[in-house]
């Protein structure tokens, strides 16, 4: 068991709350397919960064790049078929003030809105996504706003991430940093869960402050 005291949760969304996998690998299957790329090599570095970020990274031409992304996007927004939530994802999230979590994604908002809202997974009353940031992950951009927005010290934070651009962006921003999943690169620096299904967070009313606690056994 681990706890940790903070003064907010700040969540990644695709593969730490929400289960989209299949929908993720088709659609960047089908565009590693279109341009005669390795479509494993376009997964692993589209985990965790913005569409048109990945777009770019292996289309050198601007139009053609613009015109994939827009494709890209207008496919994933509407495909939620195979959408689920992470074990535990949704129970956790509703014991958890309003004011003391946020979803920081590199999707856009509505791909973000019709993701969660497939899942179950409830909306926060902060969200940063890929329109309200210059700098994707693994910059911490989208960490550092969603702490300001919720009047906290990003040092004070929870950020809860499945991929290694995520990963990377929670440890740069400065706050404690937990892995969701499989990924076990990072595990000699910060702690890892499978998912949420051992995980509570308890609210300190006087404070306003929470505490996440996992009941998984360790790896």
């Amino acid at each position: 068991m681990f706890e940790y005291k903070a003064s907010a949760l700040l969540f990644d969304m695709d593969g730490t709350l929400v289960d989209s996998t299949a929908v993720v690998r088709s659609t960047w299957t089908a565009f590693a397919e279109r341009h005669g790329l390795d479509a494993d090599k376009v997964l692993a570095f589209a985990h965790g960064r913005p569409t048109g970020t990945t777009v770019s990274e292996f289309i050198g031409d601007g139009v053609i790049a613009r015109r994939e992304t827009a494709r890209i996007v207008a496919e994933e927004e509407t495909t939620v078929e195979g959408i689920a939530e992470i074990p535990g994802a949704t129970a956790l999230l509703r014991s958890i003030p309003a004011s003391a979590w946020s979803v920081v994604t590199s999707a856009g908002r509505t791909l973000a809105l019709n993701r969660m809202a497939a899942a179950g997974i409830p909306i926060p009353e902060i969200l940063v996504s890929a329109e309200d940031i210059v700098r994707g992950k693994p910059d911490p951009q989208g960490y550092s706003n969603a702490a300001a927005m919720l009047e906290v010290d990003i040092a004070d934070c929870l950020v809860f991430e499945d991929s290694h651009a995520g990963i990377r962006a929670g440890i740069a921003s400065g706050a404690r940093t937990i892995a969701v999943g499989d990924l076990a690169e990072f595990d000699h620096l910060i702690p890892r869960i499978a998912d949420f299904s051992k995980s509570v967070v308890t609210t300190h009313q006087l404070c306003g402050d929470v505490t996440f606690t996992d009941r998984s056994e360790r790896r």
